[in-house]
C-alpha cells in the first residue's frame, strides 16, 4: 500500500446519510488568516494561469471581437495555417485580455460571499447557500420567461452547464438532489471550486468540510463531481490547518470511494506522483498524467474525475509549493480550464504566507466580472479578511453551518 492511501476508504456513494472514512478534526493553525488569503489568491492565479482565462475574460469585449476570432480559427482550419488565432482587442481598450481570473475565481467568490452571508444568519451557511441559489434561480425563472427553453435564456451571468442546468431545475421547481442529479455534467468540478472555499467554514475539520461542500455540490452534481467536492473540501480543511501535501492528500482520498473513476484515478495519479519526485517533480509528473489519468475523447476537460486527481498528485509532487505545482497543471491543457485553479487554491492553503508572488497577487486579487458581473472591482484580499474574521471581528473563521 502506497504510504500516500492510509486505510482503505468505506465503499459506497457519500451522501448526506452516508460517512465516508476521515481524520478527526485537526487543531487550528495560527495563520489561519494568511492561509485563507493564500488560498483565495492560489485559485486566482491558477484560474489566470490557464489558457482558457483568456476567453473568459473576452467575454467583457465587444461580441465581434469574437466573432472575427472565430473567423480566423475557420481561415487557419481551411488554409492549412499554423498560425492560429487568440483572443484580440483591435481598436477596443485591451484591459480585459490582460492576465487575471476568471469564471473559476468569480464563483469562488460567490461562495465566500454566500458564507459572509451566513455567518449569524439564523440558517446558518447551510441557509445562505439554499437562498443563494435560489435567488439565482429566480434570476433564471425571468429571464427564461420569453425563452424557447431554459437553456436558451439569456442570463445575467454565465456558469458551467451544470450550473445552468442545476439553476434551470430549481427554476423548474426541482430540489437538490434532484437538480445536481438530473443534470448533463453532474460529474463536472463546478463544486470542486466551490468547496476549497467552503472549507473556511471548518479548518481542522475535514469531515464537516466534506459534508457542507457535499451539501452545496448536490444543487449541481452526482457521482464523481460530488465526490470530487467533498475530497477537495477535505483536503483544503487539512491544508487551512497546517497539514501537509502527503496529509491533506490522504484526506482527500479518504472522500473516494476505491470503486469510483474519480477513486481510482486519485489513487493512480498520487501513486504517478511518487515516481516523479525523483524524476522532474511536478513538471516531470506532466506527461504521467497527461497519458495515464487525462480523457482525450470527450468535449470538455472539466470532468471532476480528471482535475481533482490532477490537483492532488502536482501539489504532492511540488512539494506543496504553487510554483512547482499550477505551471504544471496549465501545462495540461485540456484540462487547463480549472486543474490549474484548484492546484493553485490546495497549494496556496498548503505554503500559507509565501504563496503567491507579489506580481501574481496584484494581478490576480481584483476580479473582472467575466462571469459574474456584479462581481466586478471584488477584492479577494479583502474577501478573505473578512471570512476569516467573520465579517464582525471574530477571529478564527467561526461560522455556523
Amino acid at each position: 500500500m502506497s504510504p500516500l492511501e492510509g486505510p482503505a476508504p468505506v465503499s459506497g456513494e457519500p451522501s448526506a446519510t452516508t460517512t465516508v472514512a476521515s481524520a478527526p478534526p485537526l487543531p487550528a493553525a495560527p495563520d489561519l488568516a494568511a492561509r485563507a488569503e493564500a488560498m483565495l489568491l492560489g485559485l486566482a492565479a491558477g484560474d489566470a494561469a490557464g489558457w482558457p482565462a483568456a476567453r473568459h475574460r473576452a467575454a467583457r469585449m465587444p461580441r465581434w471581437t469574437r466573432r472575427l476570432t472565430r473567423e480566423l480559427d475557420t481561415f487557419a482550419e481551411e488554409n492549412a495555417t499554423t498560425t492560429l488565432p487568440v483572443p484580440i482587442a483591435l481598436n477596443q481598450p485591451p484591459e480585459p485580455l490582460r492576465l487575471g481570473p476568471s469564471d473559476d475565481a468569480e464563483w469562488a467568490a460567490f461562495t465566500a460571499l454566500t458564507l459572509v452571508a451566513g455567518q449569524g444568519a439564523p440558517g446558518g451557511v447551510r441557509g445562505a447557500v439554499d437562498a443563494a441559489w435560489r435567488r439565482l434561480a429566480a434570476e433564471v425563472a425571468e429571464a427564461s420567461a420569453d425563452a424557447p427553453e431554459v437553456e436558451s435564456a439569456v442570463l445575467p451571468l454565465r456558469a458551467r452547464i451544470s450550473v445552468r442546468a442545476g439553476l434551470g431545475n430549481l427554476a423548474a421547481g426541482l430540489g437538490p438532489p434532484a437538480t445536481g442529479h438530473d443534470n448533463p455534467h453532474y460529474f463536472d468540478d463546478a463544486a470542486c471550486v466551490r468547496a476549497c472555499v467552503l472549507a473556511l467554514a471548518h479548518p481542522g475539520d475535514p469531515a464537516a468540510a466534506a459534508a457542507l461542500a457535499e451539501y452545496d455540490a448536490r444543487y449541481t452534481q452526482d457521482g464523481d463531481g460530488v465526490h470530487g467536492a467533498r475530497a477537495m473540501a477535505a483536503a483544503l480543511a487539512g491544508a487551512l490547518a497546517g497539514a501537509g501535501p502527503e496529509a491533506a492528500a490522504r484526506l482527500a482520498l479518504a472522500q473516494l470511494p476505491a470503486a469510483t473513476e474519480i477513486g481510482r484515478n486519485a489513487r493512480q495519479a498520487l501513486h504517478l506522483a511518487e515516481r516523479a519526485r525523483d524524476d522532474g517533480g511536478a513538471f516531470g509528473l506532466v506527461p504521467l498524467l497527461e497519458h495515464r489519468i487525462v480523457d482525450h475523447v470527450y468535449s470538455y476537460g472539466i470532468a471532476a474525475a480528471e482535475t481533482v486527481p490532477v490537483a492532488l498528485a502536482l501539489a504532492v509532487a511540488a512539494g506543496g509549493s504553487p510554483a512547482g505545482a499550477v505551471p504544471a497543471a496549465a501545462c495540461l491543457s485540456r484540462v487547463a480550464d480549472s486543474a490549474p485553479a484548484l492546484t493553485g487554491a490546495l497549494t496556496g492553503a498548503l505554503e500559507g504566507p509565501a504563496a503567491v508572488p507579489e506580481s501574481w497577487r496584484q494581478a490576480c486579487r481584483t476580479l473582472s466580472g467575466c462571469a459574474l458581473p456584479w462581481l466586478a472591482g471584488t477584492d479577494l484580499v479583502e474577501l478573505a479578511g473578512r471570512l476569516v474574521a467573520g465579517d464582525g471581528g471574530t477571529p478564527g473563521g467561526m461560522i455556523r453551518t
